[in-house]
């Protein structure tokens, strides 16, 4: 392959890989098979002096880039080089060569227009990490658009490429968005060329609704004026069209009918967070990707929350809107919830104890012997052979038990009575024996 220019000593320029307002990018080959990608910007710098303002910011910012590759990461394009091209003076940055597909080739044919859920999360994540990472060294990327994220087909991990913004100065952005191509996923605050940590946390949101939706909420038809300034316009002012109506318009004819539901079936914490991303204020957006990566790591926690379709979002959204909440309503404090098993366990342990707790003492008392106690006066008490000989009284009813009480006791009295009588007419038999002694004793 011809070369352009040369880009630098050793650096050997093996052809243009993509061109674009905010530079051009190679493809370069190092001294053996090492094969790298380079970002040469377009202004030019005429001076290698700290005299010269362009070269002194692009000095400063690349010193700030280099703290990005201080610690690893694997969601995040090695830094190798970077200096000024002997061909035109351009400042470029020289990145490692990630092999594989970007975003943009993932979504167009022969590949399904929409992402599985499965593979977005993986997505939200790798991309979340990788904000995190740069904005803890104080790096906005300023170009997070789908085809600056490829995967990594060595490593399975999506990663953020091309920091060409981050070292440019706010002029230069502001010059370089007139000729930019990808201003559908530029955040409002960047048509006047500010960048913030929140400018990146906007353009991540777009690329989730793409891959959620199959197209961004406000298409490039064309390279025209008329057309970008229209897309610059929507971003400002226009509402996000739904997403999961988007969603259902492209999904795949080809996709069995358990799968199409079971796609449709998006987490209702995962469209607040883009909603939350795609914020026009910047203020009202998540402030940096730690704040992010937090967000989607909390909604990621929260599987006992349904997921939802579009309509059952839809309906959410209108009772929310028509059922006003109850004066000085709010959430329950003080109140232990229990998991309906663990209360029906509780409960049955509970009748259980009540039952087997009632049966032992009715049971016990039923047991019990009646003890029939004689009157003191009587004369025929029972001895211990008696009391041993007695044979067990049967389980009765407590009244059968009394009125057998009882009529042991009236049989003891009658015996008692009787036995008075018989030694009453004992002992007058035997005083009037005496009687006619004595008299026949007297007439002799």
């Amino acid at each position: 392959m011809s070369k352009v220019f040369t880009i630098t000593n050793g650096l050997e320029n093996m052809g243009a890989l993509r061109t674009g307002g905010q530079g051009s990018v190679y493809k370069g080959r190092r001294i053996g098979p090492i094969i790298t990608a380079v970002k040469i910007l377009p202004t030019p710098i005429h001076a290698e002096d700290d005299e010269d303002k362009n070269y002194r910011n692009f000095q400063n910012e690349v010193s700030k880039l280099k703290k990005v590759n201080e610690l690893p990461n694997p969601n995040v394009v090695t830094i190798l080089n970077s200096g000024l091209t002997e061909s035109g003076s351009f400042p470029f940055i020289e990145m490692e060569f990630i092999e594989g597909p970007d975003l943009e080739e993932l979504l167009a044919a022969p590949h399904d227009p929409v992402f599985t859920l499965k593979e977005v999360l993986k997505v939200a994540d790798h991309l979340a990490n990788a904000l995190a990472h740069c904005h803890m060294v104080a790096v906005k990327h300023g170009d997070v658009k789908s085809n600056n994220v490829k995967y990594n087909i060595h490593s399975g991990n999506y990663v953020l490429l091309d920091f060409g913004l981050a070292i440019m100065s706010d002029e230069q952005r502001r010059t370089s968005m007139r000729h930019a191509g990808a201003i559908e996923f530029m955040a409002p605050e960047q048509n006047t060329g500010a960048m913030y940590f929140q400018t990146d946390i906007y353009s991540y949101g777009i690329i989730l609704y793409e891959l959620l939706a199959g197209q961004v909420p406000f298409p490039l038809h064309d390279s025209g004026e008329t057309s970008r300034n229209a897309v610059m316009s929507a971003h400002m002012e226009q509402e996000v069209p739904d997403l999961m109506e988007k969603r259902r318009a492209n999904m795949p004819k080809g996709w069995a009918k358990e799968k199409y539901e079971l796609e449709m079936r998006v987490p209702h914490w995962l469209l607040q967070l883009v909603a939350t991303c795609l914020q026009k204020d910047p203020e009202q957006r998540y402030p940096s990707g730690m704040a992010l990566q937090e967000a989607l790591f909390s909604g990621s926690l929260s599987a006992d929350q349904p997921v939802v379709s579009v309509d059952q979002l839809a309906e959410g959204v209108k009772a929310e809107k028509t059922v006003p909440q109850a004066a000085g309503a709010g959430p329950q404090q003080g109140v232990v919830r229990m998991a309906t098993p663990v209360f029906i366990l509780l409960m049955m342990l509970l009748v259980f104890s009540v039952g087997a707790a009632g049966y032992l003492f009715f049971n016990r008392k039923a047991r019990q012997p009646v003890v029939v106690t004689p009157p003191k006066d009587s004369v025929n008490k029972p001895g211990p052979d008696t009391v041993a000989n007695t044979p067990p009284v049967p389980k009765t009813s407590y009244r059968k038990r009394q009125e057998a009480a009882d009529s042991v006791t009236q049989r003891a009295i009658q015996d008692e009575i009787e036995n008075e009588r018989k030694n009453q007419e004992k002992q007058d038999s035997t005083n009037n024996n005496q009687q006619d002694t004595t008299h026949g004793a007297t007439d002799q």
